[in-house]
């Protein structure tokens, strides 16, 4: 068995848990904490960075599924060379800081051109949709990646750089975006969708309620201080996602 199959089997329970170090997180002591909560936790996988020594580094400590982030062809490519069990194209958060936003026909054109690039390579393969283009170009987008064979779609909300309101409500209005943006695509498309952005051990039963076969979890996790810390919050989402999963289970 792949490394790659434990997360498909997660995703097909409707139980996928990826912990998210950062598209933009250069800092390997920082990474490692996370891979390591994300490994004694029980994720499903790890994503992180498309920055070649990191990608070496995390490899050689763990044999849990890896995804590599990042908006290069040449990188996801390379990722693939390096190690990576799975590519993803996208998490613009870093982007959108920086004023820069894509539309869907620039995103389809970089998976186009990675996919070319990978050749007989192919790998498991994520997109991102820019939670900042209109739903009806979501929509779009995330059927013709199906056209593509597009393994996993991953939602997203918008970037904002004003404050938050308090507590589960400043939680909630952080997630609220990515969770509809999720309820539409999985009514229009029959691969899986991964629900990220301000998903955190709050939300994540929303994004599961809304359709979502795996959750991404980044800042509830990476921007914590300690190790200890990590792994709790870590261990709290996988414990969602098997009761979302076993949920499911008595239903069928």
């Amino acid at each position: 068995m792949s490394r790659i199959d434990l997360f498909k089997e997660h995703l097909s329970a409707k139980r996928a848990v990826k912990i998210i170090a950062g598209i933009d997180n250069f800092d390997i002591d920082n990474v490692k904490k996370v891979v390591n909560a994300a490994q004694a936790s029980g994720a499903s996988a790890i994503d992180i960075c498309a920055d070649e020594t990191i990608i070496s580094e995390v490899r050689s400590m763990t044999d849990m599924p890896i995804f590599v982030s990042s908006i290069v062809p040449s990188e996801l490519v390379r990722a693939v060379e390096l190690g990576a069990d799975a590519i993803e194209f996208g998490n613009f958060d870093v982007l959108y800081k920086k004023g820069i936003s894509f539309t869907k026909e620039q995103v389809l054109s970089l998976v186009d051109e990675t996919i070319e690039m990978l050749g007989s390579d192919r790998v498991f393969f994520s997109v991102t949709i820019p939670g900042e283009i209109s739903i009806a170009d979501q929509i779009d987008l995330a059927r013709s990646l199906e056209e593509r064979g597009i393994d996993l779609i991953q939602t997203e909300g918008h970037f904002s750089a004003d404050s938050q309101a308090d507590g589960v409500r400043g939680l909630m209005e952080r997630a609220e975006l990515t969770i509809s943006n999720t309820i539409e695509i999985t009514r229009n498309v029959e691969i899986p969708v991964m629900t990220a952005t301000g998903i955190n051990p709050t939300t994540a039963p929303f994004a599961f309620a809304a359709g979502a076969s795996a959750i991404g979890c980044g800042s509830c996790i990476n921007k914590m201080n300690s190790e200890i810390s990590m792994i709790a919050t870590a261990k709290q989402l996988v414990e969602i996602a098997i009761r979302n999963s076993e949920k499911i289970a008595e239903l069928v």
